[in-house]
């Protein structure tokens, strides 16, 4: 009973992290880091190694704990690793040679009994499946020759000689010349239960195995680590030297294993004593249940904190990429922003009154006139203006087509300007002119003139509604449909635009009193308290209209910025990571319980989810060719 117990805590523990390791990789998948800013290309390569890893490791590992384990045999160019796996086979099923480089498809040897799980792509997915035979050939002629354009496959090998429960991968060199290869290479490592990591008494203090190896450390895999080629006489000084530099490291408990300069035979293979070590180790770990299941937990919880740690480098380049879009975004809105200012600056200098609009303006309103009394002022001026709307005594000059034409030759060239200098403050740095490249926001939208038409048009519209809705007494309603709406609503649109900024001499002496005949106008007929709410209205109303009409010519960058603001955001990233780091740890005290025993069993699958079929065969339709290994499907590093 409580073995069930446990069990079925077991179970939920590992849906529960793979739900989360979903999630991070979710996050991590829609993370958008498109600006060349300082540290997006390392971090770009981080995630998509990190979405690889947990596709063809993390997942099917978490998901399948007690699945056979898989040695990747990795190393720098010339490190012997083929002559290596041959020997570990007892048979030549990997190319041997000089030419470089060799290894094009990667080979995956594993006991027939293991050939539902690695036949399978739930690890590796990415890799297409080619099945593999053995036969008698000298090393040098062993598999296909390299082709370039099967680097995306894996020739899987069964054979008896290889042990159940852990298969062997003979991976391209970590330093070869082909990006391609340097590329699989590290995958194919981050898929790896374990490194046997193959190096030289020339190479092994070489930089390329060391960083590698730094990343076993980091990752706390477990690595067994070949020194090749050692001459006679120098084994115990070379090791010594090795040990010293791997302790130094953090991998002193590595084991090492010296393969002394040997005479190949007529096959091209080491002699069996060269390997029996390394053999026996590989041997010792498939036949424990007990230490398979804990190199298996290890490098899991290794892979786990290191996508924990990528995933909080990826958010912070996250960040930097949405501050700096946030600060190209307030560059434009800074433009644009400016644009409306000026522009509202221009509606209150009296500048708008110039020229036509102020002499037809005196056409009809004269500002020397002393009143006797208020209602006669009315009278008088109300029948000046009618004759002025009606072209009596000159032609009909409209005012309100005067100021349309000056606002909206305001706002138009202001807008233009904003463009202009937007793109030309954007365009300063190099993440700028990256961004902006193939872009055209350098002048205003076309639809831009037409919109500013229709802005002045809905506003003056606005000012006749908002009158009509002051004019609500009968008495103020006479007056106003007496005088008429459209001369009411000019004299306001006069009153907003009239302050005398702007102007100089004999028109600063003439707008200041056109404004102040048009608003004795609206007093006489509103009242002085709801003539200033009226003017403060219909300004407020104006700038918000501008706004928009700058705003909506800001939006253009959108297309541009959005990319990059929108996507996971780096504390979702941080979150998603502190998630999954929490969910393995209790996955880790589950087994770590002295009454926990690890079954050979699927853990999330179980009984009622275990997809695989009991035959040994590959599963159907994921090996896409059966053939046997000629010259070709591996290169020797000898």
């Amino acid at each position: 009973m409580h073995q069930a117990v446990g069990q079925t805590s077991r179970v939920t523990d590992t849906i529960a992290a793979l739900d989360r390791l979903e999630a991070l990789r979710s996050a991590l998948a829609a993370v958008a880091l498109p600006l060349s800013i300082a540290g997006a290309d390392t971090a770009r390569g981080a995630r998509g190694a990190a979405v690889r890893q947990i596709d063809d490791y993390v997942e099917p590992r978490l998901r399948h704990l007690d699945a056979p384990l898989l040695a990747v045999v990795g190393g720098s160019t010339g490190a012997g690793k083929s002559t290596l796996v041959n020997a570990l086979v007892g048979v030549p099923v990997t190319r041997t040679g000089v030419i470089r480089p060799t290894t094009r498809q990667p080979i995956l040897l594993h006991s027939p009994a293991d050939a539902a799980w690695f036949g399978s792509t739930r690890i590796l997915p990415g890799l297409a499946r080619v099945t593999g035979t053995v036969r008698e050939a000298p090393a040098s002629r062993a598999g296909e020759e390299p082709d370039a354009a099967q680097i995306g496959s894996v020739v899987l090998v069964a054979d008896e000689r290889v042990p159940r429960e852990l298969a062997i991968l003979d991976a391209p060199d970590v330093d070869s010349i082909a990006d391609e290869n340097r590329q699989l290479a590290a995958q194919l490592l981050a898929a790896a239960d374990l490194w046997l990591f193959s190096t030289t008494a020339n190479r092994y203090a070489d930089a390329v195995p060391w960083r590698l190896l730094d990343d076993a450390a980091g990752r706390d895999i477990t690595v067994g680590v070949v020194l090749n080629r050692v001459p006679p006489g120098a084994e115990d000084e070379i090791e010594a030297d090795l040990r010293q530099m791997l302790a130094e490291r953090g991998l002193g408990a590595a084991p090492v294993f010296v393969v002394p300069e040997s005479p190949l035979d007529e096959r091209g293979m080491l002699p069996p004593p060269a390997v029996a070590p390394i053999r026996a180790w590989l041997a010792g770990i498939a036949g424990d249940r007990a230490e398979r299941a804990r190199i298996a937990g290890r490098t899991l919880a290794g892979a786990v904190s290191r996508l924990a740690v990528t995933a909080r480098i990826v958010a912070d380049a996250r960040d930097e990429q949405v501050v700096t879009a946030g600060d190209l975004r307030d560059t434009v809105e800074t433009a644009y922003g400016d644009a409306a200012e000026r522009v509202g600056d221009a509606t209150r200098d009296g500048v708008l009154l110039r020229g036509e609009v102020l002499a037809r303006w005196q056409d009809f309103v004269g500002t020397s006139d002393v009143f006797r009394t208020i209602e006669s002022w009315y009278s008088r001026t109300r029948d000046r203006v009618v004759a002025w709307f009606q072209g009596q005594p000159t032609p009909p000059v409209e005012v309100e087509h005067e100021i349309e034409s000056g606002l909206h030759a305001v706002m138009v060239d202001e807008a233009g300007r904003a463009a202009s200098d937007a793109w030309q403050r954007v365009r300063q740095s190099a993440v700028g002119r990256e961004l902006t490249a193939g872009a055209d926001l350098a002048h205003p939208s076309p639809e831009l003139s037409e919109r500013a038409s229709t802005l002045v048009r809905d506003w003056q519209l606005a000012l006749m509604e908002l009158i009509t809705e002051q004019a609500a007494g009968k008495r103020t309603k006479a007056r106003v449909m007496s005088l008429g709406l459209n001369v009411i609503t000019v004299a306001l649109m006069v009153v907003v635009f009239a302050s005398t900024g702007g102007l100089t001499g004999g028109e600063l002496a003439i707008a200041g009193g056109s404004a102040v005949v048009g608003q004795k106008l609206l007093e006489t007929i509103f009242g002085e308290d709801a003539v200033r709410r009226l003017a403060a209205q219909a300004r407020d109303d104006l700038d918000t209209r501008v706004r928009a009409l700058m705003d909506a010519e800001a939006r253009r960058w959108d297309a541009l910025l959005t990319p990059v603001e929108q996507g996971t955001s780096g504390d979702a990233l941080r979150d998603a990571a502190a998630e999954l780091e929490a969910a393995m740890r209790r996955i880790e005290r589950a087994a770590d319980a002295p009454s926990r025993e690890l079954q050979r069993s699927d853990v999330i699958e179980g009984e009622a989810l275990d997809d695989a079929p009991d035959s040994a065969e590959p599963l159907d339709a994921e090996s896409a060719e059966v053939r046997e290994l000629g010259p070709g499907d591996r290169e020797h590093d000898r």
